[in-house]
């Protein structure tokens, strides 16, 4: 088993520190764009607030599955 040289691991582990700090801002901005529709375009039946949170989890979540099998691609 060879070892891997020192700054591929390091890649690896700046790529997996920035994982939450992509979610955060994926998630902040789907937040901020629901409340701004909440506020510009209400309606009763519609809270464009919880359903563009979902969203942004959703996507974050893909980003995050899609960077994973990346990273464990290049292994």
């Amino acid at each position: 088993m060879e070892k891997e040289p020192n700054n591929n691991r390091r890649n690896k582990w700046i790529a997996l520190i920035n994982i939450p700090i992509q979610m955060g801002v994926i998630i902040f901005l789907f937040s901020y764009l629901g409340t701004w529709l909440d506020e510009n375009h209400p309606s009763p039946k519609v809270y464009y607030h919880k359903i563009l949170i979902m969203v942004g989890v959703a996507i974050a979540l893909y980003n995050v599955f899609r960077q994973v099998n990346e990273i464990n691609k290049t292994k």
